[in-house]
């Protein structure tokens, strides 16, 4: 009767590997165990005596492992070899590690492989063909030399690596090899493996693929393509990898998740995952059902897991992994709304707009004095507090603050040229916001102030400056944040329609149809004002084509001049 035979390539948590090791035997399968040179010998004789009961394990010569070397393809090596030669009845043998856990009964897979007698199980492609490859090195791996190690010898592994970047160095492929790499968890058929062992050519492959780096992937893959009639490109064994190339590991809380796969063998699991081990070793019952193992069933949770530890949830951050500049993702985690010039042409802008829109809505959050919290607060949610020296240590960190712990609840306030404008990139940046702009409103509280005109020139000029360079970060190409921009000329021809189309995308608590305006302030003289302040030699353009005469609103329903909407 033909079985399969499998190898265990073991290294650590050895009384895992041992009740895993009688699992398969206990299902008649033979089992070769490699127990990596480094572990002490001690622990390895012990190890080995716990097994010597059991006529089906056997144990080959021992090399020493590590990760991107050759030791790994010797260690498989010796214990297929073992394998053949003991174990006439093999027909296909499975390539495993003492992390390796088996999810479905044993005799499903003995049945599987029987059913396809001719057929290899191993992840074969060419490297262009390959998009998990992370490193950098793809093809080079065939073409330069790798003699040191990668883990334990970093800064000599880089530089050989340059020095023969730089000579040009290129390695000879043995003739008739073409290279292709996969998972290193394969199973193959005893004619393909003793063929790759046995060929009179193993030498030179040998000698070759010492210095290619992580030839485990690399050397199986590439040769079973001389030899087999009929490859399945896929491993039985359920294998994830994060970003950076890690294999995931699994744990108790992954029970249901490994299940769900259908898959013979997964890897990696943790030693301690009690219930998992308990579950599949000895829960024959609880065992998945016969089907075809279908790993990409759950590809899409861990599709979402990386993008998760890669770009986290929108407006939560942690301080291994905080966003970057101009980062894809959102900055905040909710919609918000950022109103300049409004509450310097309104009055009591911030009363009248919570009334009418049923959010809550803040004084200049970013004020030099403090932050001006809705109804007066001195702290809210979150623990946050109005002190501008707090608020200024991280502005990005009190903005994403703010909008997080008022989940639920539309959060504004107000923004001009004299607050801090340390955050006004992040505004600009992050798809979240709306911001509504009346450019040149600043200068409203200046024409109704008492100071000596020389120092309202003069301040008009920096508030300018400031709310310019505010604009063109607006206007940038890479500005993600839904923004109008309104002169303050244009908007006070008639300011209903464009506080209605406003308040519309504020969300449904707002009215249908705005029966009410805040009371905008007295302009009698603005105009004047402005042209005093070209008079001295100071240019205010910003606030439009504003009238010197100018008396007020003209109407209250005339459509103004369509806003510069830079982004959706």
């Amino acid at each position: 009767m033909s079985t399969v035979g499998i190898l265990m390539l073991v290294h650590n948590a050895l009384e895992r590997a041992e009740d895993v090791a009688r699992h398969w035997t206990a299902s008649g399968c033979p089992v070769v165990v490699h127990v990596d040179r480094n572990v002490d010998g001690a622990t390895f004789r012990k190890f080995r005596q716990s097994l010597a009961s059991d006529p089906l394990i056997r144990f080959c010569k021992r090399h020493r492992c590590e990760w991107g070397t050759w030791g790994i393809v010797a260690a498989s090596q010796s214990a297929s070899a073992l394998m053949l030669r003991e174990f006439s009845e093999v027909r296909h043998v499975y390539l495993s590690s003492g992390s390796c856990l088996p999810l479905r009964p044993v005799q499903e897979l003995v049945d599987y492989l029987a059913e396809r007698p001719r057929t290899d199980f191993i992840e074969s492609a060419t490297t262009a063909d390959v998009p998990w490859t992370v490193g950098g090195l793809d093809f080079e791996r065939f073409t330069l030399r790798f003699p040191f190690s990668w883990k334990k010898h970093r800064r000599l592994f880089d530089r050989y690596v340059d020095l023969q970047r730089r000579l040009g160095v290129k390695r000879q492929i043995p003739a008739g090899l073409v290279p292709h790499m996969g998972s290193q968890w394969w199973c193959l058929t005893r004619q393909t493996l003793s063929a790759i062992l046995e060929d009179p050519e193993r030498p030179t492959y040998d000698r070759y693929f010492r210095k290619v780096w992580i030839p485990d992937e690399s050397y199986y893959q590439t040769l079973a393509r001389q030899y087999s009639t009929n490859i399945e490109s896929r491993s039985l064994t359920l294998s994830k990898f994060d970003f950076q190339g890690k294999p995931h590991i699994f744990y108790d809380d992954h029970l249901q998740l490994l299940r769900r796969s259908d898959c013979f063998v997964a890897r990696k699991i943790w030693s301690r995952a009690d219930r998992l081990y308990q579950a599949f070793l000895t829960d024959s019952d609880g065992a998945m059902k016969k089907t075809e193992p279908n790993p990409g069933k759950i590809d899409r949770i861990f599709a979402k897991a990386v993008e998760r530890r890669t770009r986290g949830r929108p407006g939560l951050y942690m301080q291994s992994r905080f966003p970057w500049h101009w980062a894809s993702n959102s900055v905040t985690s909710n919609p918000y709304s950022v109103f300049q010039g409004f509450s310097e042409l309104f009055e009591d802008f911030e009363l009248w707009l919570a009334r009418v829109s049923g959010a809550r809505v803040h004084g200049h959050l970013f004020a030099p004095e403090r932050a001006e919290l809705a109804d007066g607060s001195h702290m809210i949610n979150g623990g946050l507090t109005d002190s501008a020296r707090m608020r200024d240590y991280n502005c990005d960190s009190f903005l994403t603050n703010l909008i997080w712990n008022t989940r639920g609840e539309r959060q504004c306030f107000q923004y001009g040229p004299r607050d801090s404008q340390d955050i006004r990139y992040t505004l600009a940046r992050d798809p979240n916001a709306q911001i509504s702009v009346i450019s040149g409103a600043w200068a409203v509280p200046l024409f109704r102030s008492n100071q000596n005109f020389t120092e309202l020139r003069r301040e008009a000029a920096r508030l300018q400056q400031v709310e310019a360079s505010q604009l063109n970060a607006l206007r940038a190409q890479e500005t993600k944040a839904r923004v109008r921009i309104w002169t303050m000329a244009e908007f006070i021809e008639a300011p209903m329609e464009p506080l209605q189309t406003i308040l519309d995308e504020l969300g449904p608590l707002t009215p249908r149809h705005l029966s009410e305006a805040p009371t905008m302030v007295n302009l009698t003289g603005f105009g004047q004002f402005l042209q005093n302040l070209k008079n001295q030699g100071m240019h205010p353009y910003l606030m439009g084509d504003f009238p010197v005469e100018h008396q007020g609103p003209v109407s209250m329903s005339k459509p103004p001049r369509k806003p510069y909407l830079v982004r959706k």
